[in-house]
This record gives structure tokens, sequence and C-alpha cells, in this order.
């Protein structure tokens, strides 16, 4: 059975958070008068977490618990809640209280409007300044300017999709704060909308200093996927074939001096220079090949399309 909306929320011991996320939540979907689930992804808590989610699932049918055996991750946990959704249209926000579930109504007004994704931004966020807020405004910028998709806040877990955008997607590491700008090389359309934010009552963050380096990484493999994935020659044959030409052109020097000028040039470290330019060129240019290779491997194993049809129209011929 398809439903209007999914709403995904992944939990990692929010114990004290659980009864009134669901009471929030419960009150803004009945008010909005579409049909609706609720999805409670337990990310392996070790506290009271799932007995809670046992007792508000048997008391409501709209809400489905998934538990997943251990702890995953946030982003193994919002796909676990995408691959078992029903809706038309996927929202996720965290459980800790301080996404607003008032907010879920406008972003889905705001997809109705034509957009593919709809991403909340805490313009006025009710975290520390020095640890939070000034970190996640620089990863904000870096993200936006690596992968070429403008976003204020990549960092809120309040978005809102269409099913089959996310469900398109293949996420690990910390790339669900990512999706904006892997699904932007399907042709998706992104809108921000300002969202209540608000502080945490209850537990403690499960954020650090500590995952900014994970993040920047997943950020290297995200613009590889969304720039190079199908061309990856492109990335590695420019600066190969620039080396290449460069320690061709000092070789060439080197050994009209040699040969024309009578100079020695066999203690000159310009000499050695050349050469290991002439060979990281080739390198470069036969890593770009044999990354071509793989990647043609892996579109044709997985008969996996380099396009993605938004719609299609088309007459009914008659026979």
């Amino acid at each position: 059975m398809t439903l209007d909306l999914s709403v995904v929320i992944p939990l990692f011991n929010e114990e004290p958070n659980v009864g009134e996320v669901y009471r929030e939540l419960s009150r803004t979907l009945t008010d909005w008068h579409g049909t609706y689930e609720i999805i409670l992804v337990d990310d392996g808590s070790t506290d009271g977490t799932f007995e809670q989610l046992k007792r508000i699932q048997a008391a409501d049918a709209s809400v489905r618990v998934i538990q997943l055996r251990r702890n995953f991750g946030q982003t193994a946990a919002f796909v676990a809640g995408f691959d078992h959704a029903r809706g038309r249209l996927i929202v996720t926000l965290d459980g800790d209280l301080q996404n607003d579930p008032g907010d879920i109504p406008s972003m889905v007004d705001k997809l109705n409007e034509g957009h593919d994704i709809v991403c909340g931004w805490r313009r006025n966020r009710k975290d520390p300044w020095l640890t939070r807020v000034l970190v996640s405004n620089v990863a904000n910028g870096i993200i936006s300017w690596t992968t070429g998709v403008h976003l204020h806040d990549y960092g809120c877990s309040l978005k809102a999709y269409r099913s089959e955008v996310v469900r398109s997607l293949r996420l690990y590491g910390e790339m669900h704060r990512f999706i904006p700008a892997i699904a932007s090389e399907q042709g998706v359309g992104i809108a921000e909308v300002v969202v209540n934010h608000r502080p945490r009552r209850f537990g403690s963050s499960k954020y650090g200093l500590s995952r900014i380096i994970r993040v920047l990484l997943d950020l290297v493999t995200v613009k590889f996927l969304v720039s190079y994935s199908t061309r990856p020659l492109q990335m590695f044959g420019p600066p190969g074939l620039i080396m290449g030409v460069v320690g061709v052109g000092i070789v060439g020097y080197l050994g009209y001096v040699r040969l024309f000028a009578g100079q020695a040039i066999g203690d000159r470290p310009l000499l050695l220079l050349g050469i290991l330019m002439v060979f990281a060129g080739i390198q470069l240019v036969t890593l770009g090949l044999l990354a071509e290779l793989q990647a043609r491997t892996y579109h044709e194993s997985q008969n996996k399309p380099i396009y993605v049809l938004r719609d299609l129209l088309e007459s009914d011929k008659a026979d």
C-alpha cells in the first residue's frame, strides 16, 4: 500500500526523548490529514529506547519500528528507513527534539510545488557557537564550494524527499548529509526552507569534532562520484598530461644542452625532476584508463543507467 508520507527517524540512546518526539509528530501528522507512517529506527541503542518504541508501536498502527543489530551509524539507519518506507514522499529528522515536527507540512508543501528535495535551514541554531555552529558554517561552505550544490545547512537532518530520489542512491559512511549533492547528478530540483531549531532538552549530542575528519573524507568521495564517476580519465588525465609534457620539455632541454652545448647533465637535479614528471604523467594517465575500465565494468555489470528520467510523454498509438 502506497501512502502519502513516510517519516523516518533514526534513534540511538534517546530514551528520554522518544515519547515526546512521537507525541509531537503524531499531533502534527494528524492535523495534516494525509495518509502517513512513522518509521522509528533503533540504531543499536543500549538504553531503554527499544522498549519505549515497542510500547509506542503496540498502541499506534501507523508506527513501524526497525531495530538494527548494532550501532551502524546514522547513514545506515536512514537507509534502513528508506528501504522500508511506503510513502510517496519521505521526511527525515533527528530524534533529539531539536528538529521541530511542526515544520513538516510546510516542507511537504514545498515539495508539491515541483521540487524533488527540500532541505531545512537552521538559521537560528541553539547549539554551542564555537564547537558546533562555527564548524558547521565552515563545513557548509567547503561542501557547497566542492560539490557545486550551494546550501546553507547540509547538516540539518530535517529534509523532505520524493521517494524515488533517495531509493536510487547507495549511501554509506557519513553520506546522508550529502544526499542533495549526490542526487544532483540526477538533475533534481532542490529547495531550502528556514526551520525552527530548539536546544537539546535531554541526553547528550552524538556529534563531536572527531567526526569532521570522516565527513571531509566522505566529501572527497562525493566529489568524485558527482563529477567523475562516469569519466574518471578526465580527473587523472589533465594533470597527467601536464606533468608529462613538462617532464618531456625538461628532458628535451637537457638533452639539447648535453648534445649541442657539451655540458654535463648527470649531476643536475633538474634531470631527475624531468624523469620523475614523465613517469608520473604516464602513471596518472594509465590510472585514469584503468579507472575508465573499472567504471565501465561497474555500470555494465549492474546494468546501471547513466541517465535518469524525470518523465516520459508519448501518445498511445492504435495497432
